[in-house]
């Protein structure tokens, strides 16, 4: 037997009104995680672009992440002086000293080694802004040009570091010529 909603029943002046006073909720979901479709940095709307997965070994999941960007921006400049802001919900726990380590490591494979030196007072300061995560935390770098890159915490702010080029190397981890993960960088920019 097939049970069928009775909507009349609903006066139809309260289903128009539901449509105007019920919030529109968006979301893309990745692996059980939710995302928004959008994200507002002062007056600047930021879109979706893609959500990606890093896995090690194959099957072993380590996080999901999502990136945004303006809407007309092309994907290939992505590491350029625009708004960005990219989320990363954990499957597994860290120590938050184990973030400066690898932090180091694929910075310094996608900067020049001159760049790596000037940067590095700011890559130190960032790394010391990390905490320990659990499983369902959530780190957030958002880059807001002529302010900086502020890491957060759960919607926690932590710190800001100011520069577009930190700001570049920094999201160059995810997105720059030698990635954490070529799968993961082409799901971010949605290639």
């Amino acid at each position: 037997m097939t049970i069928k909603k009775n909507l009349s029943l609903i006066p139809f002046s309260v289903l128009i009104a539901m449509l105007f006073i019920l919030p529109r909720i968006e979301a893309a979901e990745i692996e059980g995680v939710d995302f928004d479709d959008r994200y507002t940095i002062q007056d600047t709307s930021l879109e979706l672009r893609g959500t990606g997965l890093l896995r090690v070994m194959v099957f072993a999941k380590v996080y999901v992440g999502a990136l945004y960007l303006p809407a007309d921006c092309p994907s290939k400049l992505a590491l350029s002086d625009v708004p960005k802001r990219l989320e990363v919900e954990y499957f597994r726990s860290f120590a938050g000293d184990e973030f400066g380590p690898a932090t180091n490591k694929k910075i310094s494979e996608n900067v020049d080694p001159q760049t790596y030196e000037r940067l590095k007072p700011h890559i130190e300061y960032h790394n010391s802004l990390y905490q320990d995560v659990q499983p369902g935390d959530r780190y957030a770098l958002t880059y807001i040009p002529g302010k900086g890159t502020e890491l957060a915490l759960n919607g926690e702010p932590k710190g800001i570091i100011e520069g577009a080029d930190f700001a570049a190397a920094l999201f160059s981890i995810w997105l720059g010529p030698k990635p954490i993960s070529d799968s993961m960088k082409k799901e971010l920019l949605d290639l």
